[in-house]
């Protein structure tokens, strides 16, 4: 049964910097690919980040340049770094891991961005 289990997620003020993190009770190579979502309130969920199993990354336009996805694979963790924080990137932020024939989420964790 994997888990993935999410946080780091709070109060900020805009401008401000929050790091996500999502740590996996398996290894991440086990994955396909690992991503980041977020839903607002009558949003539907969208996709933030993904880093595939060779490394590779890819950011939503919407957050090119502010936030950033890593991976630390000996603690089996992906991270989220979200710097200069605006008030729509207020979410519940969820973290994904992909296999060939499955789909895996965490619980999610509130960001909320004041301003």
């Amino acid at each position: 049964q994997v888990q993935l289990v999410e946080s780091g997620g709070g109060l900020v003020q805009a401008g401000g910097s929050l790091r996500l993190s999502c740590a996996a009770s398996t290894s991440i190579f086990s994955f396909n690919a690992m991503g980041w979502y977020r839903q607002a309130p009558g949003n539907q969920r969208e996709l933030v980040a993904r880093i595939w199993n060779s490394g590779s990354t890819s950011v939503a336009d919407s957050v090119k340049g502010r936030f950033t996805i890593s991976r630390d694979s000996p603690k089996n963790t992906v991270y989220l770094q979200m710097n200069s924080l605006k008030p729509e990137d207020t979410a519940v932020y969820y973290c994904e891991a992909q296999r060939t024939y499955q789909d895996y989420w965490g619980q999610g964790t509130q960001v909320t961005v004041s301003s």
